[in-house]
């Protein structure tokens, strides 16, 4: 029986849908349905079946839309955060957590897991949170556990020190990989056969940046290279090459019978 859930954040790459100053069908669907609009990317994993007091929680990035996506959710309380990368995207909402360390933890630093060209980045944006935060520097297959769960930071092709993550549980094999373009060979080895694949989606058709993203396509194509059982695509844009509506990109998926699926932000697997 799964015991942690696992939810989706955020699944937009970094210009959100809709994108503010974007006027394309899928900004325009987003719009008039504000159930398709997406957030910058981040996840979160927690116990199942406890009060929301109770829960021991922990996200994979802070995105720029944190507080609201974390409102969202109902969430009271962050445990650790792990970072993917250092690009504004998934570090941008960082500040809201100064509040958290100052007014609920009482001043106690939070616990932070980065590789360290990672950690560089984020201390030279927000210099002024050191205090607050506890870094841990990560090693690439250095496994870290959490509340029950085995997370291994794995290396991904997109900036120095980008890491995707093996979230590992007694019934569930996961990879989180938001920013990557075909995955490195050890990594590819080490994830073979995952339950879940929720990965890089970030192009439709043409993809303008094929070392560090995919497309929706070679998502999909690595992914069942790869014997993954569920396939999630995020970090989606669905402005490049042509934009496509979530209505069009849906029934073009119907074609692998329920196996690769868009991530939607709030969407929660048992894991």
């Amino acid at each position: 029986m799964a015991d942690h859930l696992f939810t989706f954040m955020g699944t937009a790459a970094g210009c959100g849908v809709p994108s503010f100053f974007c006027d394309c069908p899928a900004c325009t669907e987003a719009r008039e349905d504000p159930s398709l609009a997406r957030g910058d990317c981040g996840v979160m994993v927690c116990r199942s079946g406890l009060s929301e007091a109770q829960t021991p929680t922990l996200v994979i990035d802070t995105p720029p839309d944190a507080r609201h996506q974390l409102l969202r959710e109902g969430v009271r309380h962050v445990d650790e955060v792990l970072f993917t990368h250092c690009h504004y995207d998934h570090i941008g909402g960082l500040g809201e957590y100064e509040y958290l360390v100052a007014l609920k933890r009482g001043g106690e630093p939070l616990p932070v897991y980065a590789s360290p060209a990672a950690r560089e980045g984020i201390l030279t944006e927000f210099h002024y949170m050191d205090y607050c935060l506890a870094f841990h520097d990560l090693a690439p297959f250095e496994a870290l556990e959490f509340d029950g769960v085995r997370y291994t930071p794995l290396p991904v092709t997109h900036a120095p020190g980008t890491y995707g993550y093996l979230i590992e549980t007694p019934s569930t094999r996961l990879f989180y990989a938001s920013d990557t373009g075909p995955l490195p060979a050890d990594t590819a080895d080490a994830i073979r056969g995952v339950d879940i694949l929720a990965m890089d989606a970030t192009f439709w058709k043409r993809n303008w940046n094929p070392d560090a993203h995919h497309s929706v396509q070679e998502c999909i194509e690595e992914g069942l290279s790869l014997d993954a059982g569920r396939i999630y695509l995020t970090h989606m844009c669905l402005h490049y090459d042509e934009p496509i509506t979530m209505a069009e990109l849906t029934a073009w998926l119907e074609q692998f019978k329920g196996r690769v699926l868009p991530a939607m932000d709030g969407l929660t697997l048992a894991i």
